[in-house]
C-alpha cells in the first residue's frame, strides 16, 4: 500500500489536511505530522523561541491533540516511513526529507499583502518565512499547488509561480461558507472583531487606536473580540479591557459562527474576512474588499477536499512529474473530473 504523509500546521491547516486524507484512507496508508523544520530553525524552535508560529506553542499543541483525539496515525517529522506522496500546508519551509518526494502544496487561506518584508525577501533572497504568507508558493519545490480560486491562480502566477503547477480546486474550510449560518453561537446582531497577530509576526500594529476605532463602529451594539491563536492573549486582553471595557473577548471558539451571526465584521488581515464578504456582512478591514471579491475561494459545497485528493491519486500513479492534461487558452491547468 502506497504511503502518504500530511504535514499539518495550524488547527485550520490540520483540519484541511484531515479532510483531504479522508478521501484516501481506504486505498492508501496515511500518516500525519505537526509542522517541523530543519537546521537552525529546528534548533530555535526546540528552545521555545518560535512558539508564536506553527513550529511550537499553541498551534503545535492543538494540532497534536487533534491528531491524537481523531486517532490518526502520527509519524513525527515524517521520519518513520518512506513516502510516495506528501501533502503540505506551507512551503515557507521545505523540509529536507520531502525534497525528493512528490509534493502537493495546499493553500490555507488568505495571503498577506506584499509589504516591506516581502520586497526585502525577494530582493535579498532571504528565507521566505520572514515575509510570512506573502511568499506562499514561491519555493517551486512541489509538483502541484492547489489554490482557492481563479483569482488566486492569477495572483500567484503574477508573483512567479509556474502556471503549469497550479490547480484551481477550492480549499477545504472555505468552500461552503453558507454552512456557517447554521450554528449554535448564542449571540446575534453584534459587532465582531477578528484580530491578527501583526506584532507577533514583527509588523506594525497600533492596537490601542484600532480598539478605539472598533468601539466607534460598534456604538451601542455588543462588541466581541475574537483573538487570533498566535496572539499574546494576556497582553491583548489587557488592552481591550482598557480601551473597550464593555467588550467580550474570546481566545477560543468558532470565529466563522461569530461572523455568521454578526451584523458588522471588523478585521485586520484575516482569512475570516472572506467569510464576512461571502455572507454579505458590513465589513471594515485593512484589506481591499474589491480585491477580496476577485480572490474569493470557490464555493463548491465542500467538494474541494475530494478534488485535491483526486489529483493526489493521479500524481501517485503518474511515474513522471508534470502536467497530466491541460485546459484553457491563457495558461496550463490541471483538469478535474467534470471540467472541460
Amino acid at each position: 500500500m502506497k504511503k502518504v504523509l500530511f504535514i499539518c500546521g495550524s488547527l485550520n491547516q490540520t483540519t484541511q489536511m484531515h479532510q483531504i486524507a479522508q478521501h484516501m484512507m481506504e486505498r492508501y496508508d496515511c500518516y500525519f505530522t505537526p509542522y517541523y523544520a530543519d537546521g537552525i530553525e529546528n534548533l530555535i524552535a526546540s528552545l521555545g523561541w518560535l512558539n508564536f508560529t506553527v513550529l511550537g506553542g499553541r498551534h503545535w499543541n492543538e494540532t497534536h491533540t487533534y491528531l491524537t483525539k481523531k486517532r490518526l496515525k502520527i509519524d513525527m517529522r515524517g521520519e518513520g516511513n518512506k513516502y510516495d506522496l506528501v501533502f503540505t500546508c506551507s512551503d515557507l519551509i521545505v523540509q529536507k526529507n520531502i525534497r525528493n518526494k512528490k509534493v502537493i502544496l495546499v493553500q490555507e487561506g488568505i495571503t498577506e499583502p506584499e509589504g516591506f518584508f516581502y520586497k526585502l525577501v525577494r530582493w535579498l533572497r532571504l528565507p521566505r518565512y520572514l515575509a510570512n504568507t506573502a511568499t506562499n508558493g514561491l519555493s517551486n519545490a512541489y509538483d502541484l499547488f492547489c489554490v482557492a480560486s481563479e483569482g488566486y491562480a492569477e495572483h500567484f502566477i503574477r508573483k512567479g509561480v509556474k502556471p503549469e503547477k497550479i490547480a484551481v480546486t477550492g480549499i477545504p474550510n472555505f468552500d461552503n461558507m453558507a454552512q456557517f449560518n447554521d450554528n449554535d453561537f448564542p449571540i446575534r446582531n453584534h459587532v465582531v472583531v477578528a484580530t491578527s497577530p501583526l506584532r507577533e509576526t514583527f509588523r506594525m500594529d497600533d492596537r490601542a487606536r484600532f480598539i478605539r476605532h472598533c468601539v466607534e463602529i460598534a456604538g451601542d451594539r455588543n462588541l466581541i473580540f475574537k483573538l487570533h491563536p498566535l496572539e499574546n492573549a494576556p497582553r491583548a486582553i489587557r488592552e481591550i479591557n482598557k480601551h473597550a471595557p464593555n467588550a467580550t473577548v474570546f481566545t477560543h471558539g468558532n470565529v466563522s459562527h461569530m461572523i455568521a451571526n454578526a451584523s458588522v465584521v471588523i478585521t485586520q488581515q484575516s482569512t475570516a474576512t472572506f467569510i464576512a464578504v461571502a455572507l454579505n456582512k458590513e465589513v471594515h478591514t485593512n484589506l481591499n474588499v474589491q480585491e477580496l471579491k476577485q480572490l474569493m475561494p470557490i464555493q463548491n459545497g465542500g467538494a474541494s477536499s475530494m478534488q485535491i485528493a483526486t489529483l493526489g491519486m493521479r500524481i501517485l500513479h503518474t511515474p513522471e512529474k508534470g502536467v497530466i492534461s491541460t485546459r484553457g487558452k491563457t495558461r496550463r491547468q490541471w483538469v478535474l473530473p467534470g471540467q472541460s
